[in-house]
């Protein structure tokens, strides 16, 4: 299928995320991993689907001027947007409590925005998905943290996780895409580069 068309190209995943990474495993796609530390600093005036758009082409940009003509580089950026602020990752217990808390019965978006850069040109493209969770108890929020330590996880939870079975009553969009990459779309693209 598509691994077959694309034997001519590298596709190199510039993420250390190990959802990412097994993703494109499960899209039957060769790939190698580099990465560099960006620090994902974004302007305080953009807003939701924004952010990930800019820190997917930061990270990209990085790269600039050391791809070959037959690589093709992919970066991904997710932010959870609720109540009109992004939630990244949490840096402690607290934290992510406080982020989880707040979205007890509501809905929030996730945003991921994906840059897919060659050595002659650069593309981003992103999808949201809204995501309801029900009532939730402290308690529950407290046992998820303690035995899950989502800190490395965009609004302090995992969809793919105890809390996600537990806590989410409703799903809008791409499920991948609240894992950190919007598989259909992704996939989608690299099928029009060939």
């Amino acid at each position: 299928m598509l691994k077959e068309k694309l034997k001519k190209y590298t596709i190199i995943l510039a993420s250390g995320s190990p959802r990412r990474q097994q993703f494109f495993k499960d899209l039957d796609l060769d790939f190698e991993i580099r990465l560099k530390d960006i620090e994902e600093i974004y302007p305080s005036d953009l807003q939701a689907v924004e952010i990930t758009d800019y820190l997917a082409a930061l990270k990209a940009n990085a790269f600039e001027g050391e791809l070959n003509p037959n690589e093709i580089l992919v970066t991904s950026d997710t932010i959870v947007w609720h109540q009109n602020r992004a939630l990244g990752k949490p840096k402690s217990a607290a934290e992510a409590f406080e982020m989880i808390k707040s979205m007890s019965n509501t809905t929030h978006e996730v945003f991921t925005s994906v840059c897919f850069k060659t050595s002659t040109a650069s593309t981003v493209i992103n999808d949201v998905t809204k995501v309801t969770f029900g009532d939730l108890s402290d308690e529950a929020i407290l046992y998820y943290i303690e035995n899950y330590k989502p800190y490395d996880k965009a609004g302090a939870y995992g969809i793919q996780e105890w809390f996600g079975f537990m806590a989410v009553t409703k799903v809008e969009g791409s499920y991948t895409n609240v894992m950190g990459l919007p598989t259909a779309k992704v996939y989608q693209y690299l099928s029009t580069l060939v």
